[in-house]
């Protein structure tokens, strides 16, 4: 199989998994909190216009389905990071790499809500976060030059950053807050990331 057939298939398939994420959030919207017992499998991919085998080839429960968004952003976050300029200091490329993934575009309220007022959706995205960090802390090594298996700072800051995400999208839908999500982002990460990695002898 060629490059173009190889990317091609790529993109179906994320697009086929955006789909089925999508309509499975949509679905459980509709239905409120109280009511994910009825989004059923089948309904989702009626709605995403697809099989049910095929929903299985994707996803393993609906919790995983309706937090599909979430955790592909987190997995893309080393990515992310990966991609930024190399002169560019580590923390401005952190907020950065931050704020492009998780605020272009601006991230559903309805959607956030539902699963941060879920306890059972929450807890599948908290599982998205933790599995991404380990790509997010071998970008930051990357990019500091540090050995993770010998220094603690790469994962340490990872799941600092991703921490500071979930809050930030907490405090966000807070009653009355006015802010941007990419403001409180950029607040939250202030408190866990400094310019540069600290000297050894500092730490």
């Amino acid at each position: 199989m060629n490059d173009d057939a190889m990317d091609l298939r790529t993109r179906n398939r994320r697009a086929t998994r955006e789909a089925i994420g999508n309509a499975a959030l949509r679905l459980a919207i509709e239905q409120g909190p109280h009511g994910l017992a009825l989004v059923r499998v089948a309904d989702i991919a009626e709605a995403a216009g697809v099989s049910p085998r095929t929903y299985n080839n994707y996803f393993s429960s609906r919790e995983e389905a309706i937090c599909a968004l979430q955790a592909d952003q987190a997995r893309r976050l080393g990515e992310a990071l990966r991609a930024r300029p190399a002169t560019e200091p580590f923390d401005q490329a952190v907020v950065a790499a931050v704020i492009e993934l998780y605020t272009g575009p601006e991230p559903d309220r309805a959607g956030l809500r539902m699963i941060m007022q879920t306890p059972e959706l929450e807890g599948e995205a908290l599982k998205a976060f933790t599995m991404a960090e380990p790509p997010l802390t071998e970008a930051i090594a990357a990019r500091t030059g540090t050995d993770p298996a010998r220094d603690l700072f790469p994962a340490v800051t990872a799941a600092a950053v991703a921490g500071a995400i979930r809050v930030a999208g907490r405090h966000w839908l807070s009653p009355g807050t006015a802010e941007s999500f990419a403001d409180i982002l950029r607040t939250a990460l202030s408190h866990v990331l400094s310019p540069e990695k600290p000297d050894d002898t500092e730490q």
